[in-house]
């Protein structure tokens, strides 16, 4: 079980990662705690926004939208490589998924295939979103693919874990397609050699 990190420990991760870190007013408290508890926290979500332009990108997540408040991640990492913190504690980020994936996750064992949604990810995931819109022609750029690495790498390493703590969105819940335009199992890759 992993208490999850203070904010300031948190954004410490990331930019001893040497991460570029872009800090919105009030993120530390912006959250959902309110709906439901945050922790222990078991891993790192990855998705992708749907948007394009860092500033609509980055507001979205911040406050969500008509049907889902804000915050919807912990960071955004926009396409330069910035990751630009909008939020902490419980977020909604990653739904309800499969309770087998989240215990493969816990075991840091390989994921079996997501065919349920009975369990609550908001608690226990941290989340990135990355601007992309998703459509599988959106290019990623090299800066945000190694941005997104290093910071799921950074918060592995605060918690100890391996880069089995890192899933896609699609690995969670049933019909999501996000983060689409790479393998997850090639970004767990790169986790796993910045965790070296």
């Amino acid at each position: 079980m992993s208490v999850p990190l203070s904010a300031t420990r948190f954004r410490g991760a990331l930019t001893s990662a040497g991460l570029r870190v872009v800090s919105l007013d009030g993120w530390e408290t912006h959250n959902r705690n309110a709906q439901g508890p945050w922790g222990p926290v078991h891993g790192v979500m990855v998705h992708h926004t749907g948007t394009s332009g860092t500033k609509h990108t980055v507001q979205v997540c911040h406050e969500g939208r008509p049907d889902l408040p804000g915050p919807l991640c912990h960071g955004v990492l926009t396409k330069d490589g910035t990751v630009h913190l909008v939020g902490y504690g419980r977020a909604n980020h990653a739904g309800l998924g499969d309770g087998d994936v989240l215990r493969a996750v816990i075991a840091e064992k390989r994921l079996p295939p997501d065919n349920e949604a009975n369990t609550d990810g908001n608690r226990v995931f941290y989340g990135f979103e990355c601007e992309n819109l998703g459509d599988g022609h959106d290019p990623w750029p090299e800066a945000q693919l190694d941005a997104l690495a290093r910071a799921a790498a950074a918060v592995c390493r605060a918690h100890h874990w391996t880069e089995r703590s890192v899933l896609g969105h699609l690995e969670w819940q049933p019909g999501k397609v996000d983060p689409r335009g790479f393998p997850m199992d090639r970004l767990r890759g790169r986790v796993a050699e910045h965790l070296k």
